[in-house]
């Protein structure tokens, strides 16, 4: 029986740093996205969002305007004949950052490696810098759509 997914996603700008991009290990493939997760049954989007920024950064933020619900079918990646809808809205840290900033794609140390390990997945963060931010700096076909949504609106397009 197919499923319908709900998953919401965050995007941070941060006007000195770039925009917040997770590299992630799943199930066997390497893939670069937008911090965030799926909804859970009884939650709202916003407050799964903000759960996930706790769990993935810790970090507390604030969900703030909404930029994008898919409005066409995707499959899911992962789940052949499932559908993903995807939800994005701007995140605005409310603290300063906890969690470890990479410069390099897909750069996992030990700790994360020792996650590995246990769960199968592994994820570290670091910001795409706002000159060079577009669609082509993530995997997913709804992601890349979305970021070239923003890319557009932060150069004024």
């Amino acid at each position: 029986m197919a499923v319908l997914t709900v998953r919401v996603y965050g995007i941070l700008i941060d006007e000195q740093l770039g925009v917040l991009v997770s590299d992630e290990w799943i199930r066997g493939g390497f893939y670069t996205k937008f911090p965030g997760g799926g909804l859970e049954m009884g939650e709202g989007t916003r407050e799964c969002l903000r759960r996930e920024c706790m769990e993935e950064l810790g970090l507390k933020v604030e969900v703030g305007e909404h930029i994008y619900t898919t409005d066409f079918y995707q499959e899911s990646a992962f789940r052949s004949g499932d559908q993903i809808l995807s939800i994005y809205y701007y995140l605005h840290p409310l603290e300063p950052y906890q969690f470890a900033i990479k410069q390099e794609v897909f750069d996992f140390d030990a700790a994360q490696t020792a996650v590995y390990a246990q769960t199968g997945e592994i994820e570290s963060f670091r910001f795409v810098p706002l000159t060079n931010f577009s669609g082509l700096e993530v995997t997913l076909p709804i992601d890349k759509l979305v970021a070239d949504m923003v890319a557009g609106r932060l150069r004024g397009l």
